[in-house]
């Protein structure tokens, strides 16, 4: 892979969800106004408070029921909350907040992460609570909830680790996978280790330049913070990037003589050496941003220090009014006027003395006034007409291969009710003609169904009436819903004309991604350029409606 920052992104994804899902199911749902909360903010608040309840029972390995729950919401609405709400309302809400938005109503839910190494999407399982039957000592049968991995690890992502262990916890990775050879974990690790110092030294960056702009805004306890960070990165930091890189330089001179002397490396040595030049790579940067970082450190200081004694400076500026120590004292004495000079020169800045630079006048001398050119009363034509035809006739042609493309998908739509993108390929890969109106090129392709994906369900009676009722400038670029109603249109005339209407009328076009999750492949597509490329793209089910 041409980006190596993209490994592992479903990984990271599958953070993302845990946070998205749960804003998606809290947002969607008007149940929060009938107990008094209206923002979203304390909607969230309440929704954490409840499962830091849940990790705590979890933790201790005690039951946690929902009438536990509703009872550490009254608790909390009677201390802070102070919301309009009775026990049994507590109750409810505590039902509300684990069944329903926890639990999406005991449906799995999933998050949708990209790999980039296959190349499509991979569902992702997020579960926050599980719940289990347990028996009380009367005898009941009760549902005890408690946290999960994925809400766990939600819970554990919300506290902030400190900046100055995040390089030590990084770093302590990286060796960990060093010893044990895990050379493309130990990769990413060290890359880590470089963004975390590249972040460190920006912050150092814009540190410098809020002092520039003004030493008051920045506080002396961020300053110190600041420079605490920097003293835990460079203390004893190099030392150790330099034996790691001496350590993999004689690991990857090892496999290379190896490959050289005595045999063909296999897949996975190739892979390992890779790796290991990867990562040499990486500590050389490391230890130049470490080398980066202490410049920039002892540069703070000095403007820091610099800047604060020109503030303390200003502080000794004796200050007068103009009023009572100019204006009133020459009222007072007349002939103070004319020496005014005296008072207003320091109030203007001098214009520095001239001085004569020998070396100036010795370096060559130039000809100020430019070189004329031969051919400078030339002048190039240029036909606007021209030109604005010839943009006109590359829209249009443009404008042909979208008609095509849909024009394609609709026709299919006139003799079957549903299809699949799957369909068409394979339909279109014995006739060429088909096969060009489909896919004429990788970014028209690429944008109709992107625009038929997002629009999911097309309502063509709704379309129409909009369209009639409401007068609206006809757009120069492709427009799925006006490109759309044209086809229809002109396939009805056309119909008429020929005297061979349909009995019915296509009411709704309906559009999503096959439920096996799929993917089409159509090889040797040209782009606008004229280079061959391969296009990947979701299997696609079309469907019709008839009035």
């Amino acid at each position: 892979m041409q980006y190596n920052f993209l490994n592992h992104f479903p990984k990271r994804m599958k953070n993302v969800g845990l946070y998205a899902l749960l804003f998606s199911n809290t947002t969607q749902k008007t149940t929060w106004k009938q107990y008094g909360f209206d923002t979203i903010s304390e909607q969230l608040n309440t929704i954490f408070a409840v499962m830091l309840y849940l990790m705590e029972q979890s933790l201790k390995k005690e039951n946690c029921l929902i009438d536990d729950i509703g009872a550490y919401i009254d608790t909390l609405n009677t201390s802070s909350f102070e919301k309009p709400m009775s026990y049994d309302d507590c109750r409810k809400l505590a039902d509300f907040i684990v069944n329903v938005i926890l639990s999406n109503d005991g449906r799995p839910m999933y998050f949708e992460g990209y790999d980039f190494e296959k190349r499509e999407y991979q569902k992702l399982h997020i579960s926050y609570v599980s719940n289990k039957v347990v028996y009380l000592d009367t005898g009941i049968k009760r549902t005890s909830y408690r946290l999960t991995d994925d809400g766990y690890n939600l819970l554990l992502g919300t506290l902030e680790v400190e900046n100055n262990m995040k390089l030590t916890i990084q770093e302590m990775i990286f060796k960990l996978h060093l010893e044990k050879q895990s050379y493309d974990k130990a990769a990413d690790a060290i890359r880590n280790v470089f963004q975390q110092l590249q972040i460190q030294l920006q912050k150092i960056q814009e540190a410098m330049d809020r002092v520039r702009r003004n030493a008051l805004s920045y506080s002396v306890a961020e300053y110190q913070r600041i420079l605490e960070e920097d003293m835990d990165i460079v203390r004893d930091t190099r030392k150790k990037f330099v034996e790691y890189r001496e350590m993999v330089k004689a690991r990857a001179a090892e496999l290379f003589e190896k490959h050289i002397n005595i045999q063909k490396l296999n897949e996975k040595e190739e892979e390992n050496l890779g790796n290991l030049r990867e990562i040499e790579s990486y500590l050389t940067r490391t230890i130049d941003e470490h080398q980066k970082i202490l410049n920039h450190h002892l540069d703070l200081k000095a403007l820091y220090t610099k800047e604060l004694e020109g503030l303390s400076q200003m502080s000794l500026i004796q200050r007068f009014s103009l009023r009572t120590e100019l204006f009133d004292r020459v009222l007072e004495q007349p002939g103070a006027l004319g020496q005014m000079e005296l008072f207003f020169r320091p109030l203007f800045l001098q214009a520095p003395e001239k001085i004569y630079n020998l070396n100036k006048a010795l370096e060559p001398q130039q000809t100020v006034r430019k070189k004329v050119e031969a051919d400078s009363e030339e002048q190039a034509g240029f036909d606007e007409e021209a030109w604005l035809r010839e943009q006109e006739r590359l829209r249009q042609e443009k404008l042909e291969k979208y008609r095509g493309c849909l024009g394609y998908l609709l026709k299919r739509l006139f003799l079957q009710n549903a299809f699949t993108l799957e369909d068409c390929k394979r339909d279109t890969h014995n006739r060429q003609e088909d096969r060009k109106k489909l896919v004429p090129n990788v970014e028209i392709f690429k944008e109709v169904m992107v625009e038929l994906i997002q629009g999911a369900e097309f309502d063509l009676p709704a379309l129409k009436k909009e369209r009639r009722e409401f007068i609206q400038e006809s757009s120069e670029g492709f427009q799925i819903n006006e490109m759309l109603m044209q086809l229809l249109e002109e396939q009805e005339a056309m119909e008429r004309v020929s005297g061979q209407e349909r009995g019915r009328k296509l009411r709704l076009l309906r559009v999503r991604r096959t439920p096996d999750g799929t993917a089409v492949v159509f090889d040797g597509v040209l782009t606008a350029d004229g280079e061959e490329k391969t296009i990947r793209c979701s299997n696609l089910l079309f469907e019709a409606e008839y009035e």
